[in-house]
């Protein structure tokens, strides 16, 4: 299925396919504050359609995921894998697709914090 989203303020939007049948809520130090419920993605299914110098990257730790936020709204509404090597993966914020109600999908609860 053909999902779409956004951040807040429209000025990042991105379409995905998936076949959504649960979500991730994971604990490390930055999902936890974001309190983000996630779903995990071949990257090349990800299709960011605006975002110009509205997009703003973050990383940490040892910089293995760039986590996107839009620099005007400051919504987090998806991460990408930017190892080197191997399949490349997208973390869908399911709190910003459009029409999805995320509390209606089983939660896997990951431990991030001691991943």
């Amino acid at each position: 299925m053909l999902y779409k989203g956004s951040c807040h303020c429209g000025k990042v939007a991105f379409e995905f396919e998936a076949e959504l049948t649960g979500a991730v809520r994971c604990n490390c130090s930055i999902c936890s504050r974001k309190g983000a419920l996630l779903c995990a993605i071949p990257h090349a299914t990800l299709a960011v359609l605006a975002w110009g110098d509205d997009l703003g990257t973050y990383t940490f730790g040892n910089h293995a995921m760039a986590h996107r936020f839009c620099r005007t709204c400051g919504i987090h509404p998806f991460a990408e894998d930017v190892r080197e090597g191997g399949e490349r993966s997208a973390y869908i914020n399911l709190n910003c697709v459009a029409g999805l109600d995320p509390s209606t999908l089983s939660i896997f609860d990951f431990d991030g914090r001691s991943a």
